[in-house]
């Protein structure tokens, strides 16, 4: 069975189901959800919790002897199984899908992955597990309804903020959850329930965005030419190595089939490496330009003298 992130609350006010799978791309929610699974087993009479985790040389027979021992207060059990890889291996999958014949009163497992990519979930482990018990997928909002989450979270602490307040929170968290939760709770803890106005919230609201080339990549491979150019500012503040950046924006420029940004590149190696003069992160800049706009003409031409020109 499947559900959703903020279903799980109601499906907590009834007994748990033997197997919990979670799964997903942003942390908090990931943390958040296991955390209420947690609490929700303490509150059922789940009176130990015995934690696995799974790593290099793990023996699979671990987690069938934790199911297998009762607990040492002679009540239920919780079985927190932790895969940090997401991947098991041939040996793994298939002592998941014989655990899950194992499954009996007593006994509440949870298990833990990463994010997992549209193989990983067609895996049959994965589906037997799916299958077995009840599987959420606790990814982040897209961009466009953080301000709608922002604004949900707001209302759990009995207060609310006008659109141009949530959208000015959104743009400075950068699709970071995690920082926006703590910017929530600051909230919180500045003002009393009800309406927060914008010039609260941006008094309050610290520019917590912080980057890596991996928020660049993501930039480029959707040609969101705004959000590339605002992360490497973003980047250029924090110090980045310009090797890394020159590695990702070359990465999606091969990907992109541009040949005048992939010249433009060598030209940026040489600057790096000292065997050119000029501004490194403006020569950043106009590459991403360039990639970002690259789908208007997925064939681009060199000009004669070799600079990088989209026709």
């Amino acid at each position: 069975m499947q559900l959703r992130p903020e279903q799980l609350a109601a499906h907590l006010d009834k007994p748990l189901a033997p197997l919990y799978l979670l799964h997903g791309d942003e942390p908090l929610l990931v943390i958040e959800a296991g955390d209420a699974i947690r609490a929700a087993a303490r509150r059922q009479g789940f009176e130990e919790r015995e934690v696995i985790i799974v790593g290099t040389g793990f023996k699979w027979d671990e987690l069938f002897m934790a199911a297998g021992n009762m607990s040492l207060f002679g009540g239920a059990k919780l079985v927190d199984l932790r895969i940090p890889s997401g991947k098991p291996g041939r040996e793994g999958s298939e002592a998941l899908q014989r655990y899950i014949s194992t499954l009996g009163p007593g006994i509440v497992t949870l298990i833990t992955l990463p994010e997992l990519d549209w193989q990983a979930k067609k895996a049959a482990w994965v589906t037997a597990l799916s299958n077995a018990g009840i599987s959420i997928e606790c990814n982040a909002p897209p961009p466009a309804r953080l301000p709608q989450w922002i604004a949900e979270r707001l209302a759990r602490q009995q207060q609310s903020a006008p659109r141009p307040a949530l959208e000015f929170i959104a743009a400075h968290v950068e699709g970071n959850l995690l920082a926006a939760h703590q910017e929530i709770q600051k909230l919180g803890l500045l003002y009393p329930p009800g309406e927060i106005s914008l010039e609260q919230v941006e008094g309050a609201v610290m520019n917590v965005a912080r980057y890596d080339v991996s928020d660049l990549r993501d930039a480029l491979k959707n040609r969101d030419t705004v959000r590339a150019a605002r992360t490497l500012e973003g980047l250029k503040g924090e110090d980045a190595a310009p090797p890394l950046v020159l590695w990702a924006l070359a990465t999606e420029a091969r990907g992109s089939g541009a040949r005048p940004a992939l010249l433009q590149a060598a030209k940026i190696d040489r600057m790096i490496k000292g065997l050119a003069r000029g501004d490194v992160w403006d020569e950043f800049l106009q590459l991403a330009l360039k990639i970002t706009r690259q789908g208007i003409n997925p064939h681009p031409r060199p000009s004669p003298q070799g600079r990088g020109v989209t026709h």
